[in-house]
């Protein structure tokens, strides 16, 4: 099935001239649509309890701050920023009040529209934009005259014109830079918890560390565990990311790419797949979707434990030392928990 995507040239930044956009958050994504709408003329207002640590960052950014729900009030287009098991809480409580016939309510992320937990009444306009990449990376890459791309999706559309407002704020953002893949909430978030469980974080941070682990456990120095099995990722995933994965095998030496072939299989076999598609069935289930939201409710107790004992292994540690010895890592860092 063909995919449409836009570019700026589709975009009319005119639709939201006249209104009061609210970012509701100021994390990871919050921060860089607030900041980035606003050097693109957007009348931003950020969202944020009055006892938020963020309060100062967005004041220091030049940003005009209040309460999420004073900021729902005052805007006719509210984007949701905030992490997925706080949104619904905090929509029923400050948002969903001051919502107006005709409002459009946004997301960054199909998560608590998709699974019910949030249900806009019908004659609001819901829509998503959703970068494909963290919010810092939107942030620096919209500075550079660059963009991240963006998926749109329409969930409600009473006024008729959703989805032209929804590429309005993707280009404000500087995702017409790069491209907006038009999308479905459900196809939106379903892939993405997926990538996110078993490739990107999930699939790729055990992989890192049952290699680390084999190579220490067989009497390898630390430092060149971490090196080889860490490190280096980025310079592969960095090849990937250019031009493909044929890329990456031209680059890299004949002895690589051959082990690449032969072992690679071995390590990731089809059990492996088998198991990603339980893990895609869960979601598709809102199996996952439940345990979480439970999870949160009970206050997080496991999962900051998992937390706890991540942060605690030892490849942390040899990994910040090693990182130490090159400073011009921190050069162009895309985190500065200071301002974002």
């Amino acid at each position: 099935m063909a995919l449409d995507i836009y570019y700026d040239k589709d975009a009319d930044l005119a639709r939201l001239e006249g209104r009061v956009v609210a970012v509701i958050g100021y994390g990871s994504q919050g921060h860089a649509h607030a900041q980035n709408l606003k050097a693109s003329g957007v009348d931003v207002v950020v969202g944020l309890r009055k006892d938020s640590g963020s309060w100062a960052k967005a004041e220091g950014a030049g940003l005009r701050v209040a309460t999420p729900a004073e900021a729902a009030r005052e805007a006719s287009l509210i984007m949701l920023t905030v992490p997925d098991e706080t949104c619904a809480q905090l929509y029923a409580d400050e948002i969903e009040p001051g919502l107006e016939p005709g409002d459009y309510l946004a997301v960054a992320h199909g998560f608590n529209i998709h699974f019910q937990a949030v249900q806009p009444p019908e004659n609001v306009n819901v829509f998503m934009v959703a970068p494909k990449g963290p919010g810092h990376t939107v942030r620096g890459h919209y500075e550079e005259g660059k963009g991240v791309p963006c998926l749109v999706a329409v969930h409600q559309d009473p006024s008729g014109d959703s989805l032209q407002v929804a590429l309005a704020y993707a280009k404000g953002i500087g995702g017409g830079r790069a491209g907006i893949i038009e999308t479905t909430f459900r196809e939106e978030t379903e892939t993405d918890l997926f990538g996110e469980q078993a490739v990107l974080c999930g699939g790729l941070t055990e992989l890192m560390r049952n290699g680390y682990e084999t190579l220490v456990e067989a009497g390898y120095a630390p430092e060149m565990a971490y090196f080889e099995t860490i490190h280096e990722v980025k310079l592969i995933v960095d090849l990937i990311y250019e031009n493909g994965m044929a890329n990456m095998r031209y680059s890299v030496s004949n002895t690589a790419e051959y082990g690449d072939f032969t072992r690679g299989p071995r390590v990731v076999d089809a059990g492996v797949k088998e198991r990603m598609r339980e893990v895609l069935g869960e979601i598709q289930r809102g199996e996952f979707a439940k345990e979480f939201i439970l999870e949160n409710r009970a206050g997080f107790v496991a999962f900051n434990a998992m937390r706890r004992r991540a942060a605690e292994h030892p490849m942390e540690e040899v990994g910040a030392r090693l990182r130490s010895l090159m400073p011009w890592l921190k050069e162009k860092q895309l985190v500065d928990r200071s301002k974002n």
